[in-house]
């Protein structure tokens, strides 16, 4: 297994950090290798808050669940699927202009590039991710941050066709040696399908999370008494949730803001 295969195969989300401060040429290694990641056209539909006011990291952290690790973390990134840069570029600069004289109607952002730009966001957030294992710092994704977008909105002065895409929280681990086990995955065989979408069922799905299963019975993980199932667990814990409810609230919101403006 070469180096990169090994770093991937080890690496874990890391919610406790320490104090050290993640040096200048650090961050700015991490930040160029980030901008290395594939992007649609090279344009680039992403952009990254980097959290640094204390304050806002508070109340990031408040919103997210009151997760006090965000508040800690010295190093917060909040990436934006952003097309309201070449919206912008585009009237601006005059190309809708030019188009029309060239009988070219100009359009409304639309759910395709949205999706689009989610996608170029997410890629970033994932090469940085990788990045800062390579250069010693552990990383984690806060998917609480879809929540409260009106709130969120407004800490962040955010735009309609600049949404919020992941947040990563990164900085050095807490202690040298990480503690924990590394968590299972499905078997490959349980994700990749050929050629066409084989829709799994109840013997396939008790196949793909097997080892997920066992290792929450082994810690007493599951409900009614670790007698239920990997899928009782989640039904309950997060499928039914008042805090899922809010997220699809709040994704419906953002969506509905980038459609109508």
């Amino acid at each position: 297994m070469n180096q990169t295969l090994q770093l991937i195969e080890n690496r874990r989300s890391l919610r406790a950090f320490s104090e050290k401060p993640v040096e200048e040429e650090i961050l700015d290694t991490l930040k160029e290798a980030t901008l290395r990641a594939p992007t649609a056209g090279n344009q680039m539909f992403y952009s990254i808050i980097e959290v640094t006011d204390t304050g806002k990291k508070a109340k990031l952290a408040e919103l997210c669940d009151h997760q006090d690790m965000i508040a800690t973390a010295p190093i917060v990134w909040v990436f934006l699927a952003d097309c309201c840069k070449w919206d912008n570029f585009y009237i601006e600069g005059g190309s809708v202009e030019k188009g029309k004289e060239r009988g070219i109607a100009s359009r409304r952002l639309g759910l395709g590039d949205m999706h689009l730009a989610l996608q170029d966001a997410i890629i970033a957030a994932q090469n940085a991710v990788i990045a800062a294992e390579s250069l010693g710092l552990g990383s984690c994704y806060i998917g609480d941050v879809i929540e409260n977008h009106e709130q969120m909105k407004q800490l962040l002065d955010l735009k309609p066709h600049a949404m919020v895409a992941a947040m990563l929280i990164l900085g050095y681990p807490k202690s040298e040696k990480r503690t924990g086990k590394k968590t299972k995955r499905c078997p490959v065989d349980a994700i990749f399908m050929e050629n066409s979408y084989k829709e799994p069922h109840l013997e396939q799905l008790k196949y793909a999370y097997a080892q997920q299963e066992n290792d929450l019975r082994e810690i007493s993980g599951l409900p009614d008494g670790n007698t239920g199932s990997i899928a009782d667990r989640f039904y309950f814990k997060k499928h039914t949730s008042a805090f899922m409810s809010e997220m699809n609230r709040s994704a419906e919101v953002m969506i509905d803001e980038w459609k109508n403006n």
